[in-house]
């Protein structure tokens, strides 16, 4: 059941990229669109750490390199077809290094490294 494990790793990519929504649409609800991109890029990789640990802690099932991957290519994959082309009708947002460049490298990192701390693999 390969199939069942990535999708497994894809679904808990998405709950993280919901925090970030969150996050994004919070931020600019109650600040300026600067002020709710810096907060999106020290709260993402919080975010994704606890999802993170609870994906090692319970599932378990992909490597840390491939669970950072699936995270970091579901957010990408997300902020490209969903907020750029169906929300925004731009890309951009991914000329902004605290929009998604930083946000994007804080993911993968906060991914691998609970990973790794938690596996020692």
């Amino acid at each position: 059941m390969q199939i069942k494990k990535y999708i497994i790793s894809i679904i808990f990519g998405l709950i993280g990229q919901m925090g970030c929504w969150g996050l994004m649409i919070g931020g600019q609800a109650i600040t300026t669109l600067e002020n709710a991109l810096i907060i999106h890029a020290a709260g993402a990789p919080v975010l994704f750490g606890i999802v993170s640990y609870i994906y090692f802690k319970r599932i378990n099932q992909t490597s840390p390199i491939q669970t950072a991957l699936i995270f970091v290519g579901v957010v990408i994959s997300m902020d490209l077809f969903v907020v750029a082309m169906m929300i925004n009708h731009s890309f951009e947002m991914f000329y902004s290094l605290i929009g998604t460049w930083i946000p994007f490298t804080l993911i993968f990192l906060s991914t691998y490294l609970t990973g790794r701390s938690m596996t020692n693999s």
